[in-house]
Order: C-alpha cells, then sequence, then structure tokens
C-alpha cells in the first residue's frame, strides 16, 4: 500500500453510452495499462454508509456507527486504504503501472471519489447528448429492456437512464468546467475521428508513452490479456461489431430518434448545455429537425424533479454546482502514512501531549454531537410520522362522525317504517 501513487489511478468518467467501452479498450491495449470493462467499485465502498437494508436486521446500528461514531474523515482514509489495496493489488497481479476504472454512474460520489483519491487523474468523456439518447434506445431495442424517452421524462419517479440522460450529464458537465491539473476532456466525436491523434494526447495525460497501433484493439497486445478484459461482459453489446473506432455512430441520432423525442430530450437540457459542450452545430441541426428554438436553461422544474427524486430515494447527498479544481483537490485527505507520522511526532517520550490529548476530547465531543444529531433527526421524523398518522386518524374520525346523524335518522326512520308495518299485519 505504500507504494501505491494516486497518479497511478486513472477515472474514466462519463454517463453510459458516451463511448467509455471504446476508449477503455483501446487503452487498455497497452501493456502498462490494466482495465477491466467496467468496475462500479466505489459505489459500493460509499454505500457503507447509507447502510442499506439487510435481511439481518441492524439497519439503524449501523448508520449510526458510519455517521456517528466514525468521523467523515476517518471513513474517507479507512475508504481509501482498502480501495488502495483493491487498486494496487489488481496492478501486481497484471503487472501494469496505471490501472482504468471506468464507471459512468461515479457522477453520483463525486466528493466522495475527490476526498478519497484527491489527485487521482480524472478523464472527462463527452459525446453529443442526443447520440448517448439515440445509443440508449438503440440498446435497449437490442437487449429487450424497456425505455420511451418522452414517457420515461415524464414519470414522477425517474428512472437510472433518464437520472444519467439529465442529472448525471449536467454533474460531469459542472465537474470539468474548470481547468485542473488532474483532469482531461476528451470529445468522443473527436477520438473516432482522430483515433491515433487523440490516444497520443491521452497518453501523455496519463503519462504513459504511446504505443503504435494500440488503437486497433481488434488486434490486441495481449490475447490473454484482451480476454480477461471482454470476460466481464459489460459495458457496449455492439463493441465487438469492429476492431477499431469508426464515425458511423456519430450522426445516428437523426435516424435513430424521432423529432418528437429530439423537441422532448432539447427542452428538458436547454440549449445552453450544447453550447458548453461544444455541440452547437448538432443543436442547430436539431431546431432544424423540429422547427423549435430552444430556450438557452434547461427545463428546471423537470431537471429538479429528477434530480431530488434520485438523491430522495438513494440518500446521496450533492453540493450545489460542485466543480473539479485546484482548490477542492488541496481539501483532499493526507495519505495515512502522513497522518501517522504527525501522530507519532505528538507521543514522543511515551507520552500523549497536551494537544494530542485535547484532540483526543475534541474528537469524543464531536462524535457524541454526531449521534445526538442522529437521534433528533430520527426523532423529527418519527414525530413528523406520528403527526401524519394522527391527522389520517382525525381526518377518518370526522368522517364518520359527519354521516351518523343522519345514519341515526334513518336507523330510527327504518325501525318505525318496521315496526308500523308488523301493527298492519
Amino acid at each position: 500500500m505504500k507504494h501505491f501513487r494516486d497518479d497511478q489511478l486513472v477515472f474514466l468518467l462519463c454517463t453510459p453510452r458516451s463511448g467509455s467501452s471504446l476508449t477503455t479498450v483501446m487503452l487498455q491495449n497497452h501493456e502498462e495499462v490494466f482495465a477491466a470493462q467496467e468496475m462500479w467499485y466505489l459505489l459500493s465502498l460509499a454505500d457503507l454508509q447509507l447502510a442499506p437494508v439487510r435481511p439481518y436486521g441492524g439497519t439503524g446500528i449501523i448508520r449510526q456507527f458510519y455517521n456517528g461514531i466514525i468521523s467523515e474523515d476517518l471513513f474517507h482514509r479507512a475508504a481509501r486504504s482498502f480501495g488502495v489495496e483493491i487498486y494496487e493489488g489488481l496492478l501486481n497481479q497484471n503487472g501494469a503501472r496505471k490501472i482504468i476504472d471506468k464507471s459512468p454512474r461515479y457522477y453520483i460520489l463525486l466528493e466522495f471519489l475527490d476526498a478519497v483519491f484527491p489527485e487521482s487523474q480524472r478523464i472527462g468523456l463527452f459525446r453529443n447528448p442526443l447520440s448517448v439518447a439515440a445509443s440508449y434506445k438503440k440498446v435497449n431495442a437490442f437487449s429487450g429492456e424497456p425505455f420511451s424517452l418522452i414517457e420515461d421524462l415524464k414519470q414522477p419517479i425517474p428512472g437510472m437512464k433518464i437520472v444519467d440522460l439529465t442529472a448525471g450529464l449536467f454533474r460531469y458537465a459542472t465537474y470539468f468546467k474548470g481547468e485542473s491539473a488532474y483532469s482531461y476532456k476528451l470529445k468522443y466525436e473527436e477520438l473516432v475521428r482522430q483515433p491515433e491523434q487523440q490516444l497520443r494526447k491521452l497518453c501523455e495525460f496519463i503519462g504513459i508513452s504511446y504505443r503504435e497501433g494500440m488503437e486497433k484493439y481488434g488486434n490486441p497486445v495481449s490475447e490473454e490479456k484482451a480476454d480477461l478484459f471482454y470476460s466481464m461482459g459489460a459495458g457496449d453489446p455492439f463493441l465487438l461489431n469492429h476492431t477499431q473506432a469508426h464515425v458511423q455512430s456519430i450522426d445516428a441520432w437523426k435516424d435513430q430518434l424521432s423529432p418528437d423525442e429530439v423537441d422532448a430530450y432539447c427542452r428538458v437540457l436547454g440549449a445552453q448545455i450544447f453550447h458548453d459542450l461544444g455541440y452547437s452545430e448538432e443543436l442547430e441541426e436539431a431546431q432544424r429537425i423540429t422547427g423549435v428554438r430552444y430556450e438557452l436553461s434547461p427545463d428546471e422544474a423537470t431537471m429538479e424533479r429528477i434530480e431530488q427524486q434520485f438523491l430522495k430515494s438513494s440518500g446521496y447527498i450533492w453540493k450545489p454546482d460542485y466543480e473539479l479544481s485546484t482548490s477542492s483537490i488541496l481539501t483532499g485527505i493526507q495519505p495515512a502514512e502522513a497522518v501517522d507520522d504527525l501522530e507519532l511526532e505528538a507521543m514522543q517520550g511515551n507520552r500523549i501531549s497536551d494537544h494530542r490529548q485535547a484532540s483526543i476530547q475534541i474528537a469524543q465531543l464531536e462524535t457524541r454531537v454526531r449521534l445526538l444529531e442522529n437521534r433528533l433527526t430520527k426523532s423529527y421524523m418519527e414525530k413528523n410520522h406520528v403527526e401524519k398518522q394522527l391527522i389520517q386518524l382525525r381526518s377518518k374520525l370526522n368522517r364518520i362522525k359527519s354521516i351518523l346523524p343522519f345514519g341515526n335518522r334513518l336507523s330510527s326512520w327504518a325501525q318505525g317504517y318496521l315496526s308500523g308495518r308488523e301493527g298492519k299485519s
């Protein structure tokens, strides 16, 4: 673990269907690079704090442990230690120097990623949003999974594909908005038009030398390594239909999406994000097809509904307009070794210094505060739940009471009527 450096870890960040499988298969066709088709591995690590429901129970206790007893800093350092063991182990097993973690939905945990691996390298891969939507439609038709762009955008609780196409896209666009020594922006269209030229630039950013022909993934540097890559079965199901990058899919959205689908998606996204990502010409073509000039701003109501519904269901918390920058990197955690050295310096002479003792007391107090805050939040939620139940019960009681007088009159009338009938008989 002590030999691992953040710059050995490369995150390939983009929404699904943006060309990440193609980019990864070309990068892994280099003897110094290891890459699985997809990992999604940090998501399960970050999910520990969410404490999902498990069959053995204890959800509340586990949540209190990760969010009360354990400080956020300690959790991040522990996550880093575990993550480093995995990443370095994979590097050692495969004789590689760089590891590519290609996990499209890492937009969910950008804050966590920056806190745990602050000096890792990040490739922001972008593609024409309309091509991404068209690719979703094509792949889902192939796999038989349900997907309707227009109808799914209207759903009160959006599916993950819609979250990808909206909130995920904006999260990545904002994250890579500024300049950083730790980031590199790449357009899918440029990669497929000029694969060798773009790979040379990408290799320079990663810190490896370009290898002649690495873009021709149909001619792998190692058959065994290529078999390992494809064995996972994730990513683009059409990748193996070709042996190198091609431009056939660049304009395919015009045929794959109907004008109504183009219109529905562009109305939600707004025009500005097309301009920001360098797809102004594609937007003009979309406007020509639909006959509509789209507002610069996105459909705020729809965007907010999609994002808030996802956050509510997932338990994640996003910082507004979260952006990768030099300042955010500087606030990352220190490596575990540096922390250990600081602790050792504070314990000279086999005694704990006054500063260390004060730090312990502060940590204990902070833990108690977190625990009490969590209990208070839980109590508040329970109070609201009980209040809602009371309101529902009172409403039901009032409804019954409101019809009761009429019920009594009806009963008396019926009784009298029956008595009269009996007298006549």
